[in-house]
């Protein structure tokens, strides 16, 4: 989106004089329209703000009175922030306009001359580094007032795109400039790469006659060399990320919009052909987080002893990366590439396909090496959270595991190729369990269901084809600490048991997921082997509890919860009934959850009988001596809810004796009840919403399912009778 307005002249007391708008509010301002604010102290802390607020506006030609502010070799990020309050920038907006757009100006013009001259000396390094640190101060304060978003998109006298000389409609906005110039300081040697060659001042390397290709951050995807580790450079990197992440979050200052068409400029121009370092870049960003390993040699509390100045660096890459790689094909008239391309992954013709480079070289890899780079360097990553160590807290915990799981669906979702080889991949399972453990651990926090959105769209992404399913046949043995109850079984029921936990146990904001929870497993079904005794009953306990009658009638899409569960069922024992016999046994020891399926009453005076009942909240099922109650070793509860939050949906798992009706066989053969089961549902908490609309229930069970459990009702009947 480009300005309403442009800078378009220096007015002779030296402020930027700004013609148009987009409300009359924002017409020109000069140096009458300022106010007198505050006294000038002559201590440098004191001295700066209060001028830039005073009666008249500073000239841009004033350097003594500008260099101030990036001259100082002992500011830090943690001075900027402290000695630049938000109080005195807003007052700056209001009441000097001026002096900030001046400020600005000179700021990104210090970044273009360090571009140009390439950082040779100590003092010109300090000067871009403090540029990045204020820039990356003020523009969130001009990003939020609506008559100051175009600032930045208009254009500056004297910047042509040719030269100084060229007229003000061939100016380039002072976006463009602070993101080349932005993106050539990440390719500084000696700035923020390695130089090739020892160099004096005088015979340095020219920033723009590099290749930029050569000076890749680290090994990896289209890199096979390895440049030494240097702390400067990768604390240099960051400040410059920093900046760009700054420079594109002007989105979140935006009010919501109906028009998916509406992009981010910022992003759009970095990722275009306009950034000629954006193929290194974007090769930079992916090797420096998928060769990230925060254990390193794994010497105990190392963390503790030495710093990692690379961490900030690979999660500021990181977001970097999500935030470029946020593109919706169908605002481009372009056509999308799929990942099936057949040339080369890191060449230079750019082939049909998104306007934005950085989706445009992830969709084109596809060498496998370079696939199990990634899924290697992303599995270690997300499982660095579940390391365990006989000394409490000796390894290093990464926190940026959230913006892992976003990077790793943008890897799926851009480059089908590289989904192919993951579902192929063993190493899909050490992608599956961390998962697993980041749904358990947020289920009960509302401010993290970002994060259980990601992490369920992923497994039903994976679980859509059948390497999945097989792949969760493999016995689970590495025992991450999870609040879940202790059992042996493989990784399908890893997975069942914790989306039981989620649906009983999370808060009500995770309903909408309930759907696509329970789809994953129909996916799964016909591929599970051998469930263990308690993912059986974690599913007759889901249907149990689904198939009230007073759930059922409760909201229109509450039977789809009951239809996924028995397709479940019917898969299993259709596909792989030989090895799931203690599913089998299950069902039939809950075969009166299905007669009272099979006799649901449709007549109105049953169903408001069935409805009442939501209103009486029983007794909670007690959970004493049952098997659900002792957790994995190690494991911690999930975090509480938030106050305010909503409780379970569900109730907890009843104690083995409660799941199943205690029985003996009759005189004519048949299994007879001691307890009756109780009518009474659930107890209430807050159920999903959704209605049973009158369809049969009879059919739901297919005929193969029906016969192959009334041979198995009757062995155990025989059974009986023997003894």
């Amino acid at each position: 989106m480009k300005a309403s307005f442009s800078l378009h002249c220096w007015c002779r007391a030296g402020c930027l004089r700004y013609v148009g708008g987009t409300s009359g509010s924002f017409l020109s301002v000069c140096c009458s329209s300022l106010t007198k604010r505050g006294h000038i102290c002559a201590d440098l802390e004191d001295l700066k703000w209060p001028q830039l607020t005073a009666l008249l506006p500073v000239e841009a030609t004033d350097d003594a009175f500008w260099d101030q502010f990036w001259a100082d070799t002992a500011t830090s990020v943690q001075d900027v922030f402290a000695l630049v309050p938000a109080a005195e920038i807003r007052a700056v907006r209001e009441e000097s306009p001026s002096n900030l757009a001046t400020l600005c100006y000179k700021a990104v013009e210090k970044l273009v001359q360090g571009a140009e001259s390439g950082c040779h000396t100590e003092k010109e390094r300090q000067i871009v580094l403090n540029c990045c640190r204020l820039l990356t101060r003020i523009l969130p304060y001009i990003f939020e007032d609506p008559d100051w978003r175009g600032f930045f998109w208009s254009t500056v006298p004297g910047a042509g795109r040719g030269g100084g000389d060229e007229d003000d409609e061939n100016a380039r906005p002072l976006a463009e400039s602070l993101l080349l110039a932005v993106a050539d300081l990440l390719f500084c040697p000696d700035f923020t790469v390695q130089s090739h060659r020892r160099s004096t001042v005088d015979t340095a390397e020219d920033i723009h006659s590099i290749d930029s290709c050569e000076y890749i951050w680290e090994a990896g995807v289209g890199f096979a060399h390895s440049p030494q580790p240097n702390y400067i450079h990768d604390l240099n990197r960051t400040e410059l990320l920093k900046l760009l992440l700054t420079c594109f979050s002007e989105a979140m200052y935006l009010p919501p919009s109906s028009d998916s068409s509406n992009t981010n400029p910022w992003v759009q121009f970095f990722c275009s052909t306009e950034n000629r370092h954006a193929l290194p870049l974007f090769t930079s960003l992916l090797n420096v987080v998928c060769a990230y390993d925060p254990v390193g040699y794994g010497i105990p509390y190392n963390h503790l002893l030495f710093s990692d100045y690379r961490e900030p660096l690979v999660e500021e890459a990181a977001q970097v990366l999500i935030v470029t790689l946020d593109y919706d094909s169908s605002t481009s008239s372009s056509p999308t590439v799929d990942g099936t391309t057949t040339g080369t992954a890191m060449d230079d013709v750019d082939p049909p396909g998104p306007d934005n480079l950085f989706v445009n070289y992830l969709s084109r890899i596809h060498r496998e090496e370079d696939f199990q780079f990634i899924l290697k360097g992303v599995a270690r990553l997300l499982s660095n959270p579940l390391v365990q160590t006989y000394l409490p807290n000796s390894a290093k915990k990464i926190q940026f595991h959230q913006e892992l799981l976003v990077l790793f669906w943008k890897l799926c979702d851009f480059n089908k190729k590289f989904l192919f080889f993951v579902l192929k991949s063993s190493d899909v399972l050490d992608i599956l369990v961390p998962i697993l453990y980041f749904l358990n651990d947020a289920r009960a926090d509302q401010s993290r269901v970002g994060l259980m959105h990601i992490g369920v769209f992923i497994l039903l992404l994976l679980s859509g084809e059948r390497n999945f399913g097989v792949r969760l046949n493999k016995p689970y043995s590495v025992r991450v600490p999870m609040d879940i109850p202790v059992f042996t079984g493989t990784h399908a029921d890893l997975l069942i048991i914790v989306f039981h936990k989620i649906i009983t146990s999370g808060h009500q904001r995770l309903q909408p997921l309930f759907d696509c929870l329970l789809t994953i497993v129909v996916n799964v079904s016909p591929y599970l082997k051998s469930l263990s005794m308690v993912a059986a009953n974690k599913l007759l306990h889901l249907l149990e509890a689904f198939s009230t009658t007073w759930f059922l009638f409760s909201a229109v899409q509450n039977h789809h919860l009951v239809f996924f569960l028995l397709e479940v069922f019917n898969n299993i024992i259709q596909y792989q009934f030989d090895g799931n016999s203690n599913l089998v046994y299950a069902v039939i020891r809950k075969r009166n959850v299905f007669h009272q399926l099979a006799n649901l009453p449709t007549d109105s005076q049953s169903i408001q009988k069935g409805l009442q009942r939501k209103k009486k909240t029983p007794e909670p099922i007690s959970r004493t001596n049952s098997q659900d109650g002792v957790s994995m070793e190690g494991s911690r509860p999930a975090a509480p809810a938030e106050p305010g939050t909503l409780k379970t949906s569900l109730v907890a798992t009843p104690g083995i004796d409660k799941l199943t009706e205690k029985s003996q066989v009759s005189e004519d053969g048949t299994m007879r009840s001691l307890e009756p089961e109780s009518s009474q549902p659930p107890p209430e908490g807050n159920l999903p919403s959704a209605v049973s609309d009158g369809e049969p229930w009879s059919g739901k069970l297919d005929e193969d399912t029906t016969l192959k459990l009334n041979r198995v009702n009757d062995k155990v009947v025989a059974a009986n009778i023997a003894k």
